[in-house]
């Protein structure tokens, strides 16, 4: 009997914890409050304000599919900050997922030592634009979430070191999406691998260094793998998150409702034994 009573406190105590933290969660940002220009790849690459970003994301009325794909790969692009992934301890920009955000996901990032929840790419592009930091990983699968909404058929591209995405207008065209870097390519894959160069121009044109111009030139020479969305590209992550949001409060819920009914019977029990 002590045993089962001190296992119910155990997770009456633990509940309110997990209840406490979601509560203090509310109040907290996951976005850092600066981007110090030394930690960015780009220069001047300070991430809009996320309210900012998610009203640029709306579609004018009057935009066809290829103008608003066109504009908002410049918007994902201008809403994350571009860090070198690897490089900062993983809390300083909560790639480390905070406890006060998701105790899930912060555990997985602590205990599992699985690399890619010990600095967590987010499936859901809401949550990847509040952080406001990305890789070209994180501004494809942005992008993709997008025109999904949109109805707009799009695939993930997974280039050796980059990763894009190419959408398919109803007009037969094909564009690449390049919302990482924030250039629009209008070019179809068939001609990638014989356009390198044009394509790579497209780069420099956006202002970007001739490394980069010599890298996209070699990058879009080499083979690909396409992905149809995110649940596909991350199978795992993406279902793992959504289970992890969906859990986070009603677990601590249920764990309060559970240990307090059941120490409230073994105390009637109790007085009624006596």
């Amino acid at each position: 009997m002590q045993i089962k009573v001190a296992i119910w406190y155990m997770l009456l105590v633990t509940g309110s914890l997990l209840l406490v933290i979601n509560v203090y969660g509310l109040s907290r940002d996951i976005r850092v409050s600066e981007f110090h220009d030394d930690y960015l790849i780009f220069p001047n690459d300070q991430p809009t304000d996320f309210n900012s970003t998610l009203i640029d994301l709306i579609r004018h009325g009057d935009e066809s599919d290829i103008e608003y794909a066109t504009r908002i790969t410049h918007v994902v692009a201008k809403g994350l900050a571009h860090l070198d992934w690897l490089v900062y301890p993983n809390e300083k920009f909560n790639q480390l997922i905070p406890i006060w955000e998701n105790y899930f996901l912060y555990f997985m990032g602590k205990l599992s030592g699985i690399p890619e929840y010990q600095r967590y790419h987010f499936a859901n592009y809401r949550r990847s634009l509040e952080r406001g930091i990305g890789i070209c990983g994180d501004a494809s699968m942005v992008m993709s979430q997008l025109l999904n909404e949109q109805n707009i058929f799009n695939k993930i591209l997974t280039f050796p070191g980059h990763v894009v995405v190419a959408a398919t207008f109803e007009n037969g065209k094909q564009y690449i999406l390049d919302a990482d870097y924030g250039v629009v390519i209008p070019y179809p894959l068939n001609e990638f691998a014989t356009s390198s160069r044009e394509i790579a121009k497209l780069y420099s044109e956006a202002g970007y260094p001739l490394r980069d111009f010599v890298l996209f030139q070699r990058i879009y020479k080499e083979n690909y793998n396409q992905w149809d969305g995110v649940g596909h590209f991350i199978t795992n992550k993406y279902y793992f998150e959504k289970f992890a949001y969906w859990l986070k409060w009603p677990l601590p819920i249920l764990m309060l409702l559970f240990s307090f009914i059941s120490l409230v019977k073994i105390k009637r029990k109790n007085n009624y034994t006596y």
